[in-house]
């Protein structure tokens, strides 16, 4: 319902492109340990979801290490709605210093007709500190207008100070609606890269 839609492939299709799936762009933060093209994880695996009157938010971490344990269509989903917008992410970067930010998929979807929503009241907490985005950049033409009609998805990627420790328990507040549950998510991740670099070095299993 509220994934991408480029993002439906299942984990039959890993193993076909493991030889030659490669990233979209390298990894330029060095943190990524995992190779690309192993994950079977969907993205509601590692996604965040907070379910509000009227509406469901789904927050997932764009972070290269994290995606490159989704299957490959998935980790080239994400990686394209990054590269499609590198000129803003860049511009944020440039103001932050050259820093670059956390980038976080954001989707809202309406389960009533005629739901009001406000994007930049989405605020994560980590490491005892709240983090509220620098920038939201718009995936779809009438986010700008937050309000969702019944069955109706807006989505944008979401900018964030790069001090957000994602290996770590985090919340993520919208609205003032709480969701504490990546802690159980990391158990997951954890799990999931383990199995992906069995599989990175036993190719033929």
């Amino acid at each position: 319902m509220l994934a991408l839609a480029a993002c439906a492939g299942g984990t039959s299709s890993a193993s076909a492109q493991q030889q030659t799936l490669t990233p979209i762009a390298e990894d330029t933060t060095g943190r990524a340990s995992v190779p690309v093209g192993y994950g079977t994880l969907r993205q509601d695996d590692i996604a965040i979801r907070m379910e509000l009157p009227g509406l469901i938010v789904r927050a997932i971490p764009l972070e290269e290490n994290l995606i490159r344990l989704l299957t490959p269509d998935s980790y080239r989903a994400l990686r394209e709605l990054q590269e499609s917008n590198q000129q803003a992410i860049a511009a944020v970067s440039r103001r932050t210093g050259g820093r670059p930010p956390d980038l976080w998929y954001v989707s809202f979807y309406g389960v009533q007709p005629d739901v009001h929503f406000s994007p930049m009241e989405l605020v994560i907490t980590s490491s005892g500190r709240d983090f509220r985005p620098l920038e939201v950049l718009p995936l779809s033409s009438g986010f700008g207008e937050q309000r969702l009609k019944q069955r109706e998805a807006q989505s944008a990627i979401y900018l964030f100070d790069e001090a957000i420790d994602l290996d770590q328990p985090l919340s993520v507040t919208f609205q003032n609606v709480r969701d504490d549950t990546w802690e159980q998510v990391l158990t997951r991740i954890e799990r999931e890269r383990a199995l992906v670099r069995a599989r990175a070095s036993h190719p033929s299993q």
